[in-house]
Protein backbone atom coordinates (compact mmCIF):
# COMPACT_ATOMS: atom_id res chain seq x y z
CA UNK A 1 0.00 0.00 0.00
CA UNK A 2 2.85 2.36 0.87
CA UNK A 3 4.60 1.64 -2.42
CA UNK A 4 1.30 2.06 -4.27
CA UNK A 5 0.80 5.54 -2.78
CA UNK A 6 4.37 6.52 -3.66
CA UNK A 7 4.00 5.39 -7.25
CA UNK A 8 0.66 7.19 -7.56
CA UNK A 9 2.23 10.39 -6.29
CA UNK A 10 5.13 9.91 -8.71
CA UNK A 11 2.69 9.60 -11.60
CA UNK A 12 0.82 12.74 -10.51
CA UNK A 13 4.09 14.63 -9.97
CA UNK A 14 5.37 13.65 -13.41
CA UNK A 15 2.36 14.38 -15.55
CA UNK A 16 1.15 17.58 -13.89
CA UNK A 17 4.75 18.80 -14.06
CA UNK A 18 4.91 18.07 -17.77
CA UNK A 19 1.54 19.55 -18.74
CA UNK A 20 1.98 22.77 -16.77
CA UNK A 21 5.78 22.89 -16.64
CA UNK A 22 6.24 25.03 -19.75
CA UNK A 23 3.94 27.74 -18.43
CA UNK A 24 5.28 27.44 -14.88
CA UNK A 25 8.80 28.03 -16.20
CA UNK A 26 7.70 31.35 -17.71
CA UNK A 27 5.76 32.35 -14.58
CA UNK A 28 8.70 31.58 -12.29
CA UNK A 29 11.29 33.30 -14.48
CA UNK A 30 9.31 36.51 -14.94
CA UNK A 31 8.33 36.48 -11.26
CA UNK A 32 11.99 36.19 -10.32
CA UNK A 33 12.85 39.17 -12.53
CA UNK A 34 10.08 41.09 -10.76
CA UNK A 35 12.07 41.12 -7.53
CA UNK A 36 14.19 43.74 -9.28
CA UNK A 37 11.29 45.48 -10.98
CA UNK A 38 12.34 48.96 -9.85
CA UNK A 39 15.96 48.40 -10.91
CA UNK A 40 14.80 47.21 -14.35
CA UNK A 41 12.58 50.29 -14.56
CA UNK A 42 15.59 52.47 -13.84
CA UNK A 43 17.70 50.75 -16.51
CA UNK A 44 14.81 51.00 -19.00
CA UNK A 45 14.62 54.79 -18.54
CA UNK A 46 18.22 56.01 -18.43
CA UNK A 47 17.10 59.63 -18.86
CA UNK A 48 15.99 59.67 -15.21
CA UNK A 49 19.01 60.34 -13.00
CA UNK A 50 19.48 59.37 -9.36
CA UNK A 51 20.07 62.00 -6.66
CA UNK A 52 20.39 61.94 -2.86
CA UNK A 53 16.95 61.55 -1.30
CA UNK A 54 15.18 64.63 0.11
CA UNK A 55 11.47 63.89 0.72
CA UNK A 56 10.62 67.43 1.86
CA UNK A 57 12.13 69.09 -1.21
CA UNK A 58 10.55 66.46 -3.47
CA UNK A 59 7.09 67.10 -2.01
CA UNK A 60 7.46 70.85 -2.46
CA UNK A 61 8.51 70.39 -6.10
CA UNK A 62 5.66 67.97 -6.78
CA UNK A 63 3.08 70.32 -5.23
CA UNK A 64 4.35 73.31 -7.22
CA UNK A 65 4.22 71.34 -10.46
CA UNK A 66 0.73 69.96 -9.85
CA UNK A 67 -0.70 73.32 -8.79
CA UNK A 68 0.69 74.87 -11.97
CA UNK A 69 -0.29 72.09 -14.38
CA UNK A 70 -3.17 70.16 -12.81
CA UNK A 71 -4.97 72.70 -10.65
CA UNK A 72 -8.38 71.67 -11.98
CA UNK A 73 -7.83 67.92 -11.56
CA UNK A 74 -10.10 65.99 -9.22
CA UNK A 75 -7.21 64.10 -7.62
CA UNK A 76 -3.42 63.94 -7.53
CA UNK A 77 -1.05 61.07 -6.90
CA UNK A 78 2.59 61.50 -5.88
CA UNK A 79 5.31 58.87 -5.55
CA UNK A 80 8.49 60.11 -3.92
CA UNK A 81 11.94 58.94 -5.01
CA UNK A 82 13.46 56.21 -2.87
CA UNK A 83 16.60 54.13 -2.77
CA UNK A 84 15.27 52.01 -5.67
CA UNK A 85 13.26 54.52 -7.73
CA UNK A 86 14.97 57.65 -9.00
CA UNK A 87 11.96 59.49 -10.41
CA UNK A 88 9.62 61.86 -8.65
CA UNK A 89 6.37 60.60 -10.18
CA UNK A 90 3.18 62.65 -10.31
CA UNK A 91 -0.15 61.87 -11.93
CA UNK A 92 -3.61 63.33 -11.88
CA UNK A 93 -7.11 62.52 -13.01
CA UNK A 94 -7.75 64.70 -16.04
CA UNK A 95 -11.39 65.88 -16.26
CA UNK A 96 -11.04 66.00 -20.05
CA UNK A 97 -9.86 62.41 -20.44
CA UNK A 98 -6.10 62.05 -20.36
CA UNK A 99 -4.28 58.77 -20.62
CA UNK A 100 -5.07 55.35 -19.24
CA UNK A 101 -8.22 55.37 -17.07
CA UNK A 102 -8.36 59.14 -17.41
CA UNK A 103 -4.97 59.70 -15.75
CA UNK A 104 -2.11 61.82 -16.96
CA UNK A 105 1.33 61.13 -15.51
CA UNK A 106 4.73 62.80 -15.52
CA UNK A 107 8.12 61.90 -14.16
CA UNK A 108 10.01 64.82 -12.66
CA UNK A 109 13.71 65.26 -12.08
CA UNK A 110 14.23 64.82 -8.34
CA UNK A 111 16.80 67.64 -8.29
CA UNK A 112 15.16 70.38 -10.38
CA UNK A 113 11.50 69.38 -10.38
CA UNK A 114 11.34 69.73 -14.15
CA UNK A 115 9.60 67.07 -16.28
CA UNK A 116 11.94 64.45 -17.70
CA UNK A 117 11.22 63.35 -21.26
CA UNK A 118 12.03 59.72 -20.61
CA UNK A 119 11.51 57.03 -23.21
CA UNK A 120 8.25 55.17 -23.01
CA UNK A 121 8.83 51.71 -21.54
CA UNK A 122 7.01 49.20 -19.39
CA UNK A 123 10.36 48.05 -18.02
CA UNK A 124 10.13 45.77 -15.02
CA UNK A 125 6.39 46.36 -14.85
CA UNK A 126 5.97 44.14 -17.92
CA UNK A 127 7.61 41.12 -16.26
CA UNK A 128 5.72 41.78 -13.03
CA UNK A 129 2.35 41.88 -14.82
CA UNK A 130 3.16 38.95 -17.09
CA UNK A 131 4.03 36.88 -14.01
CA UNK A 132 0.42 36.81 -12.83
CA UNK A 133 -1.61 38.02 -15.83
CA UNK A 134 0.24 36.36 -18.72
CA UNK A 135 -0.71 39.29 -20.99
CA UNK A 136 -4.28 38.01 -20.97
CA UNK A 137 -7.47 40.01 -20.33
CA UNK A 138 -8.79 40.19 -16.78
CA UNK A 139 -9.51 37.81 -15.11
CA UNK A 140 -8.43 34.94 -17.41
CA UNK A 141 -4.69 35.40 -16.94
CA UNK A 142 -5.02 35.57 -13.17
CA UNK A 143 -7.16 32.47 -13.10
CA UNK A 144 -4.65 30.56 -15.21
CA UNK A 145 -1.65 31.68 -13.13
CA UNK A 146 -3.53 30.78 -9.94
CA UNK A 147 -4.21 27.31 -11.34
CA UNK A 148 -0.49 26.99 -12.09
CA UNK A 149 0.30 28.01 -8.51
CA UNK A 150 -1.94 25.22 -7.26
CA UNK A 151 -0.21 22.76 -9.62
CA UNK A 152 3.18 23.93 -8.31
CA UNK A 153 2.06 23.36 -4.72
CA UNK A 154 0.73 19.94 -5.72
CA UNK A 155 4.04 19.14 -7.42
CA UNK A 156 5.99 20.06 -4.29
CA UNK A 157 3.84 17.87 -2.04
CA UNK A 158 3.89 14.89 -4.42
CA UNK A 159 7.65 15.32 -4.88
CA UNK A 160 8.17 15.07 -1.12
CA UNK A 161 6.11 11.88 -0.98
CA UNK A 162 7.80 10.38 -4.04
CA UNK A 163 11.39 10.79 -2.85
CA UNK A 164 11.63 8.74 0.32
CA UNK A 165 15.38 9.43 0.64
CA UNK A 166 14.54 13.08 0.61
CA UNK A 167 17.38 14.69 2.60
CA UNK A 168 19.98 12.12 1.63
CA UNK A 169 19.45 13.04 -2.02
CA UNK A 170 20.26 16.66 -1.21
CA UNK A 171 23.87 15.66 -0.53
CA UNK A 172 24.12 13.44 -3.60
CA UNK A 173 25.35 14.72 -6.96
CA UNK A 174 27.08 12.59 -9.57
CA UNK A 175 28.28 14.74 -12.48
CA UNK A 176 28.73 13.32 -15.94
CA UNK A 177 26.15 10.56 -15.38
CA UNK A 178 23.56 11.77 -17.88
CA UNK A 179 20.00 11.25 -16.66
CA UNK A 180 21.27 10.44 -13.16
CA UNK A 181 23.02 13.85 -12.95
CA UNK A 182 19.85 15.67 -14.01
CA UNK A 183 17.89 13.86 -11.29
CA UNK A 184 20.53 14.61 -8.66
CA UNK A 185 20.46 18.29 -9.59
CA UNK A 186 16.66 18.37 -9.60
CA UNK A 187 16.49 16.79 -6.14
CA UNK A 188 19.28 18.85 -4.58
CA UNK A 189 17.91 22.19 -5.79
CA UNK A 190 14.38 21.19 -4.85
CA UNK A 191 15.34 20.32 -1.27
CA UNK A 192 17.53 23.41 -0.86
CA UNK A 193 14.75 25.88 -1.67
CA UNK A 194 11.74 23.79 -0.63
CA UNK A 195 10.52 26.12 2.19
CA UNK A 196 10.76 29.12 -0.14
CA UNK A 197 8.81 27.38 -2.92
CA UNK A 198 6.12 26.15 -0.53
CA UNK A 199 5.72 29.72 0.73
CA UNK A 200 5.63 31.21 -2.80
CA UNK A 201 3.10 28.68 -4.10
CA UNK A 202 0.76 28.88 -1.10
CA UNK A 203 0.97 32.68 -0.77
CA UNK A 204 0.07 33.14 -4.44
CA UNK A 205 -3.16 31.25 -3.73
CA UNK A 206 -3.79 33.55 -0.76
CA UNK A 207 -3.25 36.61 -2.97
CA UNK A 208 -5.92 35.55 -5.45
CA UNK A 209 -8.30 33.85 -3.04
CA UNK A 210 -10.94 36.44 -3.93
CA UNK A 211 -10.87 35.09 -7.50
CA UNK A 212 -10.88 31.38 -6.83
CA UNK A 213 -13.21 31.44 -3.80
CA UNK A 214 -15.50 34.46 -4.33
CA UNK A 215 -18.70 32.98 -2.83
CA UNK A 216 -18.13 34.34 0.69
CA UNK A 217 -17.29 37.81 -0.61
CA UNK A 218 -20.35 37.97 -2.86
CA UNK A 219 -22.61 36.66 -0.10
CA UNK A 220 -21.35 39.19 2.46
CA UNK A 221 -20.80 42.25 0.27
CA UNK A 222 -22.60 41.66 -3.01
CA UNK A 223 -20.11 43.97 -4.71
CA UNK A 224 -16.36 43.19 -4.82
CA UNK A 225 -15.56 46.93 -4.68
CA UNK A 226 -17.21 47.17 -1.25
CA UNK A 227 -15.08 44.24 -0.09
CA UNK A 228 -11.85 45.90 -1.22
CA UNK A 229 -12.86 49.24 0.31
CA UNK A 230 -13.34 47.46 3.63
CA UNK A 231 -10.20 45.34 3.19
CA UNK A 232 -7.86 48.26 2.52
CA UNK A 233 -9.64 50.79 4.69
CA UNK A 234 -10.70 53.15 1.89
CA UNK A 235 -12.85 56.00 3.09
CA UNK A 236 -15.48 57.76 1.05
CA UNK A 237 -14.08 60.94 -0.48
CA UNK A 238 -16.10 64.07 0.41
CA UNK A 239 -17.78 65.81 -2.50
CA UNK A 240 -16.39 69.06 -3.85
CA UNK A 241 -17.68 71.98 -1.77
CA UNK A 242 -17.24 74.49 -4.58
CA UNK A 243 -15.43 76.87 -2.22
CA UNK A 244 -11.83 77.63 -3.17
CA UNK A 245 -9.25 77.08 -0.44
CA UNK A 246 -5.47 76.87 -0.84
CA UNK A 247 -3.93 73.46 -0.19
CA UNK A 248 -1.69 73.40 2.87
CA UNK A 249 1.99 72.58 2.17
CA UNK A 250 2.32 68.83 1.75
CA UNK A 251 5.77 68.91 3.29
CA UNK A 252 4.21 70.21 6.51
CA UNK A 253 1.81 67.25 6.60
CA UNK A 254 4.73 64.95 5.92
CA UNK A 255 6.45 66.41 9.00
CA UNK A 256 3.37 65.56 11.11
CA UNK A 257 3.53 61.96 9.91
CA UNK A 258 7.21 61.82 10.83
CA UNK A 259 6.39 63.10 14.32
CA UNK A 260 4.04 60.14 14.82
CA UNK A 261 6.31 57.57 13.18
CA UNK A 262 9.91 58.78 12.78
CA UNK A 263 11.70 57.42 9.72
CA UNK A 264 8.54 56.11 8.02
CA UNK A 265 8.85 55.96 4.24
CA UNK A 266 5.91 56.95 2.08
CA UNK A 267 4.60 54.70 -0.66
CA UNK A 268 2.42 57.37 -2.22
CA UNK A 269 0.54 60.54 -1.38
CA UNK A 270 -3.00 61.03 -2.69
CA UNK A 271 -4.80 64.38 -2.81
CA UNK A 272 -8.56 64.55 -3.43
CA UNK A 273 -10.29 67.80 -4.40
CA UNK A 274 -7.09 69.92 -4.46
CA UNK A 275 -7.77 73.65 -4.10
CA UNK A 276 -11.22 73.03 -2.58
CA UNK A 277 -12.48 73.46 0.96
CA UNK A 278 -13.12 69.69 1.11
CA UNK A 279 -9.63 68.69 0.05
CA UNK A 280 -8.24 65.50 1.58
CA UNK A 281 -4.61 64.37 1.66
CA UNK A 282 -3.73 60.73 2.39
CA UNK A 283 -0.21 59.52 3.15
CA UNK A 284 0.33 55.77 2.76
CA UNK A 285 3.38 54.13 4.24
CA UNK A 286 5.67 52.27 1.85
CA UNK A 287 5.29 48.50 1.69
CA UNK A 288 9.07 48.27 2.08
CA UNK A 289 8.71 49.31 5.75
CA UNK A 290 6.90 46.13 6.81
CA UNK A 291 6.59 42.50 5.82
CA UNK A 292 2.79 42.72 6.09
CA UNK A 293 0.53 45.40 4.69
CA UNK A 294 -0.91 47.48 7.55
CA UNK A 295 -3.99 49.68 7.25
CA UNK A 296 -2.92 51.55 10.36
CA UNK A 297 -0.06 53.02 8.32
CA UNK A 298 -2.35 55.52 6.55
CA UNK A 299 -2.89 59.13 7.58
CA UNK A 300 -5.66 61.32 6.14
CA UNK A 301 -5.54 65.09 6.62
CA UNK A 302 -7.89 67.95 5.85
CA UNK A 303 -6.17 69.61 2.91
CA UNK A 304 -7.47 73.08 3.77
CA UNK A 305 -6.64 73.15 7.49
CA UNK A 306 -3.97 70.43 7.88
CA UNK A 307 -5.91 68.70 10.68
CA UNK A 308 -5.63 64.93 11.01
CA UNK A 309 -9.00 63.50 9.97
CA UNK A 310 -8.47 59.74 10.16
CA UNK A 311 -5.86 57.05 10.57
CA UNK A 312 -6.01 53.48 9.32
CA UNK A 313 -7.54 50.75 11.46
CA UNK A 314 -5.33 48.14 13.14
CA UNK A 315 -5.35 44.60 11.76
CA UNK A 316 -6.97 41.51 13.20
CA UNK A 317 -4.81 38.42 13.63
CA UNK A 318 -6.44 36.76 10.61
CA UNK A 319 -5.88 39.73 8.32
CA UNK A 320 -2.32 40.19 9.57
CA UNK A 321 -1.63 36.54 8.68
CA UNK A 322 -3.08 37.00 5.20
CA UNK A 323 -1.21 40.25 4.59
CA UNK A 324 2.01 38.68 5.86
CA UNK A 325 1.77 35.90 3.28
CA UNK A 326 1.18 38.53 0.59
CA UNK A 327 4.17 40.54 1.78
CA UNK A 328 6.40 37.48 1.88
CA UNK A 329 5.38 36.59 -1.67
CA UNK A 330 6.12 40.02 -3.15
CA UNK A 331 9.27 40.64 -1.12
CA UNK A 332 8.89 44.44 -1.11
CA UNK A 333 10.27 44.57 2.43
CA UNK A 334 13.54 42.88 1.44
CA UNK A 335 16.78 44.84 1.56
CA UNK A 336 19.45 44.39 -1.13
CA UNK A 337 20.97 41.16 0.24
CA UNK A 338 17.64 39.51 1.02
CA UNK A 339 16.32 40.58 -2.40
CA UNK A 340 19.27 38.84 -4.05
CA UNK A 341 18.46 35.75 -1.98
CA UNK A 342 14.87 35.92 -3.26
CA UNK A 343 16.28 36.18 -6.77
CA UNK A 344 18.61 33.20 -6.36
CA UNK A 345 15.83 31.07 -4.87
CA UNK A 346 13.54 32.12 -7.72
CA UNK A 347 16.15 31.08 -10.27
CA UNK A 348 16.50 27.79 -8.38
CA UNK A 349 12.75 27.24 -8.68
CA UNK A 350 12.93 27.92 -12.40
CA UNK A 351 15.78 25.39 -12.62
CA UNK A 352 13.76 22.75 -10.75
CA UNK A 353 10.97 23.10 -13.30
CA UNK A 354 13.40 23.07 -16.22
CA UNK A 355 15.33 20.02 -15.04
CA UNK A 356 12.07 18.18 -14.47
CA UNK A 357 11.04 18.80 -18.09
CA UNK A 358 14.45 17.69 -19.35
CA UNK A 359 14.36 14.51 -17.25
CA UNK A 360 10.91 13.51 -18.48
CA UNK A 361 12.09 13.65 -22.07
CA UNK A 362 15.57 12.25 -21.40
CA UNK A 363 14.30 9.01 -19.90
CA UNK A 364 12.00 8.35 -22.84
CA UNK A 365 14.67 9.26 -25.36
CA UNK A 366 16.83 6.43 -24.01
CA UNK A 367 14.23 3.93 -25.20
CA UNK A 368 14.60 5.25 -28.74
CA UNK A 369 18.37 5.81 -28.73
CA UNK A 370 18.90 3.48 -31.68
CA UNK A 371 16.08 4.96 -33.76
CA UNK A 372 16.80 7.50 -36.47
CA UNK A 373 14.10 9.84 -35.21
CA UNK A 374 11.95 10.32 -32.13
CA UNK A 375 8.25 9.46 -32.12
CA UNK A 376 6.08 12.46 -32.92
CA UNK A 377 4.84 13.00 -29.37
CA UNK A 378 8.37 13.01 -27.93
CA UNK A 379 9.58 15.34 -30.68
CA UNK A 380 6.73 17.70 -29.76
CA UNK A 381 7.82 17.70 -26.10
CA UNK A 382 11.42 18.32 -27.17
CA UNK A 383 10.41 21.32 -29.28
CA UNK A 384 8.22 22.74 -26.50
CA UNK A 385 11.07 22.31 -23.99
CA UNK A 386 13.43 24.27 -26.20
CA UNK A 387 10.96 27.05 -26.96
CA UNK A 388 9.69 27.40 -23.38
CA UNK A 389 13.20 27.71 -21.92
CA UNK A 390 15.88 28.95 -24.31
CA UNK A 391 13.23 30.64 -26.47
CA UNK A 392 11.88 32.54 -23.47
CA UNK A 393 15.39 33.74 -22.59
CA UNK A 394 15.74 35.05 -26.15
CA UNK A 395 12.46 36.92 -25.68
CA UNK A 396 13.73 38.56 -22.48
CA UNK A 397 16.95 39.62 -24.22
CA UNK A 398 14.98 40.96 -27.20
CA UNK A 399 12.87 43.10 -24.84
CA UNK A 400 15.98 44.79 -23.45
CA UNK A 401 17.58 45.22 -26.88
CA UNK A 402 14.38 46.83 -28.16
CA UNK A 403 14.48 49.23 -25.21
CA UNK A 404 17.83 50.56 -26.39
CA UNK A 405 17.38 50.35 -30.19
CA UNK A 406 13.84 51.60 -30.78
CA UNK A 407 13.60 55.36 -31.48
CA UNK A 408 12.94 57.25 -28.26
CA UNK A 409 10.08 59.24 -29.82
CA UNK A 410 8.40 56.22 -31.44
CA UNK A 411 4.64 56.21 -30.85
CA UNK A 412 3.52 53.17 -28.88
CA UNK A 413 7.14 52.43 -28.03
CA UNK A 414 6.37 50.39 -24.91
CA UNK A 415 4.08 48.13 -26.92
CA UNK A 416 6.84 47.55 -29.48
CA UNK A 417 9.15 46.40 -26.71
CA UNK A 418 6.54 43.83 -25.69
CA UNK A 419 6.07 42.87 -29.35
CA UNK A 420 9.83 42.26 -29.62
CA UNK A 421 9.64 39.94 -26.62
CA UNK A 422 6.86 37.82 -28.11
CA UNK A 423 8.28 37.92 -31.64
CA UNK A 424 11.67 36.58 -30.52
CA UNK A 425 9.94 33.94 -28.41
CA UNK A 426 7.75 32.96 -31.37
CA UNK A 427 10.68 32.75 -33.79
CA UNK A 428 12.31 30.20 -31.50
CA UNK A 429 9.54 27.78 -32.48
CA UNK A 430 10.32 27.28 -36.20
CA UNK A 431 14.03 27.14 -35.39
CA UNK A 432 13.41 24.37 -32.83
CA UNK A 433 11.25 22.50 -35.36
CA UNK A 434 13.77 22.73 -38.20
CA UNK A 435 16.94 21.93 -36.26
CA UNK A 436 17.88 18.70 -34.41
CA UNK A 437 17.13 18.90 -30.69
CA UNK A 438 20.64 19.23 -29.32
CA UNK A 439 21.70 21.65 -32.06
CA UNK A 440 18.59 23.77 -31.50
CA UNK A 441 19.34 23.95 -27.77
CA UNK A 442 22.95 24.92 -28.39
CA UNK A 443 22.25 27.51 -31.07
CA UNK A 444 19.50 29.26 -29.13
CA UNK A 445 21.55 29.27 -25.94
CA UNK A 446 24.55 30.64 -27.87
CA UNK A 447 22.42 33.41 -29.36
CA UNK A 448 21.05 34.20 -25.91
CA UNK A 449 24.58 34.28 -24.50
CA UNK A 450 25.62 36.78 -27.16
CA UNK A 451 22.52 38.92 -26.64
CA UNK A 452 22.91 39.16 -22.85
CA UNK A 453 26.69 39.54 -22.84
CA UNK A 454 26.53 42.47 -25.30
CA UNK A 455 23.81 44.33 -23.39
CA UNK A 456 26.31 46.31 -21.26
CA UNK A 457 28.13 47.40 -24.42
CA UNK A 458 24.85 48.35 -26.09
CA UNK A 459 23.87 50.36 -23.03
CA UNK A 460 27.20 52.20 -23.05
CA UNK A 461 27.00 53.01 -26.78
CA UNK A 462 23.39 54.21 -26.78
CA UNK A 463 23.17 56.07 -23.46
CA UNK A 464 26.74 56.81 -22.39
CA UNK A 465 25.96 55.17 -19.05
CA UNK A 466 28.10 52.08 -19.31
CA UNK A 467 29.70 50.26 -16.41
CA UNK A 468 32.55 52.76 -16.15
CA UNK A 469 30.08 55.63 -15.80
CA UNK A 470 27.51 53.97 -13.51
CA UNK A 471 30.13 52.61 -11.09
CA UNK A 472 31.89 55.98 -10.93
CA UNK A 473 28.55 57.73 -10.24
CA UNK A 474 27.51 55.14 -7.66
CA UNK A 475 24.49 54.15 -9.75
CA UNK A 476 24.44 50.54 -8.61
CA UNK A 477 21.02 49.80 -10.06
CA UNK A 478 22.32 50.52 -13.56
CA UNK A 479 25.65 48.79 -12.92
CA UNK A 480 23.98 45.80 -11.26
CA UNK A 481 21.74 45.27 -14.28
CA UNK A 482 24.70 45.33 -16.67
CA UNK A 483 26.76 42.98 -14.50
CA UNK A 484 23.83 40.56 -14.15
CA UNK A 485 23.31 40.59 -17.92
CA UNK A 486 27.01 39.87 -18.42
CA UNK A 487 26.92 37.01 -15.90
CA UNK A 488 23.82 35.58 -17.60
CA UNK A 489 25.60 35.70 -20.94
CA UNK A 490 28.60 33.82 -19.58
CA UNK A 491 26.40 31.13 -18.02
CA UNK A 492 24.43 30.66 -21.24
CA UNK A 493 27.69 30.46 -23.19
CA UNK A 494 28.85 27.63 -20.91
CA UNK A 495 25.49 25.84 -21.34
CA UNK A 496 25.65 26.31 -25.12
CA UNK A 497 29.15 24.84 -25.27
CA UNK A 498 27.88 21.77 -23.41
CA UNK A 499 25.02 21.33 -25.87
CA UNK A 500 27.07 21.91 -29.01
CA UNK A 501 29.77 19.48 -27.91
CA UNK A 502 29.29 15.98 -29.31
CA UNK A 503 27.76 13.74 -26.59
CA UNK A 504 29.80 10.85 -25.32
CA UNK A 505 28.44 7.38 -26.15
CA UNK A 506 26.46 5.95 -23.28
CA UNK A 507 28.01 3.00 -21.46
CA UNK A 508 26.16 -0.29 -21.28
CA UNK A 509 24.51 -0.71 -17.91
CA UNK A 510 23.43 -3.80 -16.09
CA UNK A 511 19.64 -4.33 -16.19
CA UNK A 512 19.41 -4.34 -12.38
CA UNK A 513 21.15 -0.94 -12.13
CA UNK A 514 18.95 0.54 -14.84
CA UNK A 515 15.83 -0.70 -13.07
CA UNK A 516 16.98 0.73 -9.73
CA UNK A 517 17.61 4.12 -11.31
CA UNK A 518 14.16 4.09 -12.86
CA UNK A 519 12.57 3.52 -9.45
CA UNK A 520 14.70 6.27 -7.89
CA UNK A 521 13.57 8.65 -10.63
CA UNK A 522 10.07 8.28 -9.26
CA UNK A 523 8.47 7.55 -12.61
CA UNK A 524 9.86 10.69 -14.28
Amino acid sequence: MKEGLRQSMAWLHTWTGLVFGWLLFAIFLTGTLSYFKEEINHWSKPEIRSYPLDPVASLDMAQRYLEANAGNASSWFIRLPNDREAALSVSWRDPNGGGRRGFTGKELDAHSGEPVEARESRGGEFFYRFHFQLEMPYPWGRWLSTLCAFIMLLGLVTGIITHKKFFKEFFTFRPGKGQRSWLDGHNAIGVLVLPFHLMISYSSLVLFMYLVMPAGILASYGNPNSYFNDLFGRDETPKVAGVAAPLVPLSGLYAKVQEQLPGARMGYIQVHNPGDQNARVTFTRASADNVAYQRSANWTFDGATGALVAQGAPESAAMMTSFTFAGLHMGNFAGPWLRWLYFVFGIAGTAVIGTGLVMWLGKRQLKHAKSERLPGELRLVEVLNIVSMSGLLLGVAAFFWANRLLPVALEGRADWEVNAFFLAWLLALPHAVLRPGRRAWGEQLALGALAFALLPLLNALTTGQGLNHSIAMGDWAMAGFDLTALGTGLFLAWAASKMLRAPKPAKQRAPRVAKAQAVEAGGC
